[in-house]
């Protein structure tokens, strides 16, 4: 039995239809069994055009303004046509579907294409997901996903790593992420109170696409998991994403945070990432290992804080920065690149590092902030 395929014709702005294709179109599979998640979805919904796109793990969906004499849907190639749209020029475009065809036809100003598609009925469904629904600040939102999603694993030896931990308790909201060798905490506060404590693990590959969604966003944003906890779904001004849950239990992340310190340097981000930068040019060659000296000064002056590399029978480097400490003289180890990942997503301000030796994990966290906290497991060097 043929699917009829519905007749549609609409027409849109070159710009608004490039755009929305370029935002659904980071969930189109790239290799899959199933040919039609190659696909991007055209609808009309509403008034308006919609556009969706799912590789199964996730589906990003995208409204867009435009007149509509005829509603219908048709799936067409996802590349192709924003390959073809990008191209064209900054006028209308018509999009036609004859009756009982799956031939697109694109005409903008002298410019008209036809591309074949598939049943729009043959689509993988996006269900609707319904449950509890926390309202939360974008630019907000934006800082906390981008402050964690680095540190989840990028294996799947433990598929519970390669997630986020989103815990919602009173009026907060805890993001957690760890891929073994460092761990980071942020917490944000909700709109409004939630009820009961309710804690889901989300693919961290999905909130970083969430996070480039919200580069524009100033309205806030409704998260939804629906009642199984199998899904999530994040409403923004036009735009939903809609991902699956990992299934699973996040470890107790709290024993991994040292609770006191031996030694502590405040230092500013600025400075610390410059030298932690230059340093690792040098460890490139040396197992990527930074080392980190800290110590106080003489007489109640600054203190200084020495970050340094060496590659055997290749070079070496130093570089010093002032330092406010307290404790002991410290001396721990790094790999180059975790540090630098945490202090690029650090506002500016100053931060601390606390240690209590050696062998045991680093605590980075900003001076001005309590709702952020990262942990790193140190490496383990002659000194």
């Amino acid at each position: 039995m043929v699917t009829q395929v519905s007749a549609m014709k609409v027409t849109c702005l070159q710009e608004n239809l490039a755009r929305g294709l370029g935002i659904v179109g980071r969930a189109v599979a790239v290799r899959s069994t199933l040919p039609i998640t190659s696909n991007v979805l055209i609808s009309t919904e509403h008034g308006r055009i919609k556009l969706a796109a799912t590789n199964l793990d996730i589906a990003l969906s995208c409204w867009i303004g435009g007149q509509i004499e005829d509603e219908g849907a048709i799936t067409v190639p996802a590349r192709l046509l924003q390959d073809f749209v990008n191209s064209l020029p900054a006028e209308k475009i018509d999009l036609t579907l004859a009756p009982r065809s799956r031939q697109l036809k694109l005409v903008c100003a002298r410019n008209e294409a036809t591309i074949g598609g598939m049943d729009a009925d043959d689509f993988p469904p996006i269900p609707p997901v319904e449950g509890d629904t926390f309202e939360l600040d974008a630019k907000t939102l934006r800082e906390a996903i981008a402050q964690v999603v680095f540190s989840a694993a990028t294996d799947d030896s433990r598929p519970v790593l390669t997630g986020v931990d989103l815990a919602v308790e009173g009026d907060e909201l805890t993001l957690v992420a760890s891929d073994g060798f460092r761990l980071a905490v942020r917490h944000l506060k909700l709109k409004k109170k939630a009820g009961e404590r309710q804690e889901v693990i989300v693919p961290a590959k999905a909130l970083a696409e969430l996070n480039r969604l919200l580069q524009d966003q100033e309205d806030p944003v409704a998260m939804t998991f629906n009642t199984k906890k199998t899904q999530v779904l994040f409403r923004l001004k036009d735009v939903e994403l809609v991902a699956q849950l990992i299934q699973g239990t996040f470890p107790d992340y709290s024993r991994l945070i040292p609770k006191e310190w031996g030694s502590r340097a405040v230092v500013e981000v600025r400075d610390f990432l410059q030298e932690t930068k230059i340093a690792s040019i040098f460890a490139r060659d040396g197992s990527g290992i930074v080392r980190i000296t800290f110590e106080g000064g003489e007489d109640a002056g600054p203190g200084q804080m020495t970050v340094s590399a060496r590659a055997e029978e290749i070079g070496d480097n130093e570089g010093k920065l002032d330092a406010q400490v307290e404790g002991e003289p410290s001396k721990i180890a790094f790999n180059g690149r975790y540090l630098q990942d945490v202090l690029q997503v650090l506002d500016g301000g100053r931060v601390a590092l606390e240690t209590t030796g050696p062998s045991q994990p680093g605590v980075i966290r900003p001076v001005d902030n309590d709702q952020y906290i990262h942990v790193v497991m140190p490496m383990f060097v002659q000194w």
